[in-house]
């Protein structure tokens, strides 16, 4: 049963947009097409909101930390809220997959992601959390990455990324629900 669904990205008006914040777009519809806004907290280093899905009040959080300190805004609020990770869902951008296709995942490592990383440890090295893996493409070259996941998607890609989120959001009542197999067999068969 999901309690908390994460959002990663970083913070200000010139990363909007960036494929980093994938994750954070994500968290964002998710709030939009539930009605409920994320506000400001302090104390959460984040944006937060509730919403209510599959008969379940989920939390959701977009850290307002770089990328490499979302750990920081995630142990704040599971802490708070004694959430333990396997009730955690982290939504992020994921290079090894092609822009529009998503996948669910539960555990595993960090990847080279630095977001991931810092939220493993700072969940003290626990890795059972559930992971919304949205694909953004690589640019081919490792020493492009940098540059690249901080510049906006090409619209063809965009819009692709923009149809996973939409493909992810219709499998969210099963997941929330614990029903992770049903919604990683229906979010991974092509259309």
């Amino acid at each position: 049963m999901i309690e908390l669904i994460v959002g990663l990205g970083n913070p200000g008006r010139e990363h909007e947009g960036d494929r980093h914040n994938a994750g954070a777009d994500f968290v964002s519809e998710l709030a939009r097409r539930h009605n409920s806004p994320l506000k400001e907290e302090g104390k959460f280093f984040g944006l937060t909101g509730k919403v209510r899905i599959a008969g379940s009040e989920v939390r959701l959080l977009i850290p307002t930390t770089y990328m490499n300190r979302s750990g920081q805004a995630v142990g704040a609020l599971s802490q708070f809220f004694k959430i333990s990770p396997e009730n955690i869902l982290v939504a992020h951008d994921e290079l090894d997959i092609a822009p529009g296709d998503i996948r669910l995942k539960k555990g595993g490592g960090h990847g080279g992601h630095n977001g991931l990383r810092d939220i493993i440890s700072a969940l003290g090295n626990n890795k059972n959390f559930i992971r919304l893996r949205i694909g953004i493409g690589h640019p081919g070259n490792a020493k492009l990455v940098s540059n690249y996941v901080l510049k906006s998607a090409p619209a063809d890609e965009q819009r692709l990324i923009e149809d996973s989120l939409d493909k992810a959001l219709s499998v969210m009542d099963d997941t929330i629900d614990g029903k992770l197999e049903k919604a990683m067999k229906d979010l991974h068969t092509k259309t």
